[in-house]
């Protein structure tokens, strides 16, 4: 749909576009993607070379005209707050903002329960900004929604809640909550994570996943998480207590299915990873540099934004082919301020102020910022922290019974070196 289709519907529908608050959840341990969350929120974590994961989200609401944005935080939330108070910084002369909201238990002497719990201690804020409709996304994904498309559907459907699903393989789907829907798009059940998840209806081997976004009517979130407040065995969460209760009840809970997602630029787009695991960052980084990616940083029309940069430019140096000093990139991405000595990096992706020297070689590997791999050292399947030096000649990631007596090994042969960590030749 385009831009100006949304327009007139939001003028059909309420005389002016709808007034909305977006509330993302930010506050995730993110335990599964240690050690890269030993000292950050999991949505502080860098990715693709420049951005923080938050920057995804909070893209695809600011690119939807979505400007009234709360960030609720809480785990180890110093670096997501001032990255979010230094590169996000909407206009207020237009009711524009993005603020965090750090947990303070407002409501009692505990920290966030649970997602909806988490909101309810927060409620304040949204009576603070009185909207009509309140937009619940997790700030811990990658992927691009025009987010008008889904208020469109909640608009016409006339919802008390309308939730994102996107079709996922049936062996995946046990990981999710997956929802079930008649053949209107109206939710009828809703499991958590089941070992057994029920399959789309004339689909075979393919559930519907929730993607845990969620737009509400105020009064309807209001009442919802009242409700549950109240609910001593509650796990307050949305996924598992809100949306459950919501459709045993007999609220109007509609479904936007992501497979209809259009963004401007690029028309359909299904991409839609969760990265909560090292595995599951580490392909979606070799997503960004394949030749066609399907997360595609280059659509000026969606941008994924973040802050400003005053690094230099990229720089190769030394050309001598004869002895194979040669500074050389191929399949990848390198970050401003990256300088590449005399040494090549095949299907990497480099974050700023990175410096390979010469004769060092870098393959599949994830380099965060200010990362130095010495001379003739070589990394494969490896990421790499902040500020970390790699001593000359040093290899990891090609005997994993080795690398697993100093760094983290994953089960399937992924080698993660800690933010700052101290290596010895």
């Amino acid at each position: 749909m385009s831009d100006t289709a949304v327009e007139r519907h939001w003028n059909r529908t309420r005389g002016s576009a709808p007034n909305v608050l977006a509330m993302v959840l930010a506050g995730g341990e993110g335990k599964r993607l240690s050690p890269l969350t030993l000292e950050r929120a999991k949505p502080a974590v860098p990715f693709g070379g420049r951005y923080r994961i938050i920057d995804v989200v909070l893209s695809n609401l600011v690119n939807s005209h979505i400007s009234k944005i709360k960030v609720l935080t809480q785990y180890k939330s110093a670096s997501l707050e001032e990255h979010i108070a230094r590169a996000w910084r909407l206009s207020p002369i237009l009711d524009g903002f993005i603020e965090t909201i750090p947990a303070q238990q407002r409501t009692g002497l505990s920290w966030f329960k649970g997602s909806a719990d988490a909101v309810w201690q927060c409620f304040h804020a949204i009576e603070d900004a009185n909207p009509d409709y309140v937009l619940i996304f997790g700030g811990d994904h990658i992927y691009k929604m025009d987010v008008r498309l889904m208020l469109d559907r909640h608009f016409d459907t006339d919802a008390d809640l309308t939730v994102a699903g996107i079709p996922v393989p049936i062996a995946e789907a046990s990981a999710f909550g997956v929802l079930q829907v008649d053949e209107t798009g109206r939710v009828i059940d809703f499991v958590e994570k089941s070992p057994n998840p029920p399959e789309i209806p004339g689909r075979p081997g393919w559930a519907l996943a929730s993607m845990g976004n969620y737009i509400f009517n105020t009064k309807v979130l209001a009442d919802e998480l009242r409700r549950d407040a109240m609910e001593e065995d509650s796990a307050h969460d949305f996924g598992k207590s809100i949306l459950p209760a919501m459709v045993q009840s007999g609220r109007k809970v509609m479904l936007f299915d992501f497979g209809t997602n259009e963004i401007p630029g690029e028309g359909l787009v299904t991409y839609w990873r969760d990265i909560g695991t090292i595995a599951a960052y580490f392909e979606a980084h070799m997503d960004l540099v394949e030749i066609k990616p399907e997360f595609n940083l280059y659509n000026r029309l969606w941008p994924i934004r973040t802050g400003m940069s005053f690094d230099p430019p990229a720089k190769f140096v030394f050309s001598d082919q004869t002895n194979a000093r040669v500074g050389s990139a191929t399949d990848s991405l390198v970050s401003d301020g990256c300088i590449i000595s005399g040494g090549a990096i095949h299907r990497a992706v480099l974050s700023a102020g990175v410096r390979v020297n010469s004769f060092a070689h870098v393959e599949q590997c994830v380099l965060l910022e200010r990362v130095q791999v010495g001379r003739y050292a070589r990394l494969r399947r490896v990421i790499v922290d902040k500020d970390v030096e790699i001593p000359q000649g040093m290899q990891i990631g090609f005997d994993l019974e080795e690398d697993r007596k100093r760094f983290t090994v994953t089960d399937d042969g992924m080698v993660v070196i800690p933010k700052r960590a101290r290596l010895k030749g």
